[in-house]
């Protein structure tokens, strides 16, 4: 840890452990006074931002500890990019390492590299395909569009998003070695958030807007390659959506496809009645009931038919 200062390794202790979990995909939820993680009820979070795990030893050994140690654990990542990463989430830059002493100093531009390309994209596509639903096709269609690819480290998914002039100014990751049903998640450091993972459809004057990249791919999966434009805003947070509108006038019509829950369908009703007073056409089109996003629509679909197999079989 000699790469950070004591007052850097206190920043990165200090950030709110709740709003780093919300970050990396978890559902947060109040018990008492404490609070847990919807998808995994036996961690409680402490008001002094610790963690505990009362179910024991995970295969890594950590049981609790800082929002370091949650990073380490839940997200798969080592201690030198967890706790960079929390400096980058407190909007603080790196000390100059020459005392102890911290100053608070404005927000600079990252620069921004993309991760390394792994030699072949054979470990995503088989997540995509076995965890999440997607056809081959689906997976090599944006593989072959540039969209996506596989990182060198950790083999991650990359999803790209592009400007007008066709230059990668926006890319996320996500892991594929889910643990308890989760896995790393983050924007590329230095990404230019204004733009987002989206598809271009030249001539239609209608978007589609989803909150993740994986939730547009399914769309794609289980309607074909649409005639509109597709965007994957990375969030509930619409500035993707307006700086794509800006570069595309000829958008009129927009339609809602965020995820089927609380949050999903306040941002939805909240962002059409906004656009509305805008000027645009909206419409809401959540996934069916049930179903929390479209791949979750996808994945019990599957299920759903491979029963139906084993039943015929029978």
């Amino acid at each position: 840890m000699g790469m950070f200062t004591t007052r850097e390794l206190e920043i990165a202790k200090s950030v709110d452990l709740k709003a780093v979990a919300a970050s990396m995909g978890y559902t947060v939820k109040r018990i008492g006074n404490l609070y847990t993680i919807k998808e995994m009820d036996s961690i409680r979070i402490y008001p002094d931002n610790h963690w505990y795990r009362w179910s024991g030893k995970s295969n890594t050994g950590i049981t609790g500890g800082s929002q370091i140690d949650f990073m380490m654990e839940f997200g798969g990542i080592d201690i030198k990019e967890a706790v960079a990463y929390l400096l980058d989430y407190s909007g603080q830059k790196r000390d100059v390492i020459t005392n102890d002493t911290f100053y608070p100093k404005e927000k600079e531009h990252k620069p921004f590299f993309l991760p390394a390309a792994s030699s072949n994209n054979m470990r995503i596509t088989k997540y995509l395909m076995e965890k999440r639903g997607l056809s081959f096709e689906t997976v090599n269609f944006f593989i072959n569009q540039e969209l996506i690819y596989e990182s060198e480290k950790y083999h991650n998914i990359v999803f790209l998003g592009f400007n007008p002039k066709g230059e990668v100014k926006f890319a996320s990751m996500r892991g594929i070695y889910d643990r308890d049903g989760k896995s790393f998640k983050c924007d590329v450091s230095g990404s230019d958030k204004q733009y987002a993972f989206h598809l271009e459809s030249e001539g239609s004057d209608t978007i589609l807007v989803f909150e993740a990249a994986i939730d547009l791919m399914s769309y794609y999966e289980l309607y074909g390659e649409p005639k509109v434009h597709m965007i994957a805003l990375g969030m509930t947070a619409d500035n993707p959506l307006r700086q794509y509108l800006s570069d595309h006038p000829e958008i009129r019509n927009i339609g809602f496809c965020l995820d089927n829950d609380e949050p999903g369908r306040e941002a939805s009703y909240k962002m059409a009645e906004e656009y509305i007073r805008l000027g645009y056409r909206t419409n809401i089109n959540l996934p069916p009931d049930g179903c929390k996003d479209f791949n979750d629509l996808i994945c019990k679909s599957n299920l759903s038919k491979r029963q139906s197999r084993k039943d015929k079989i029978r």
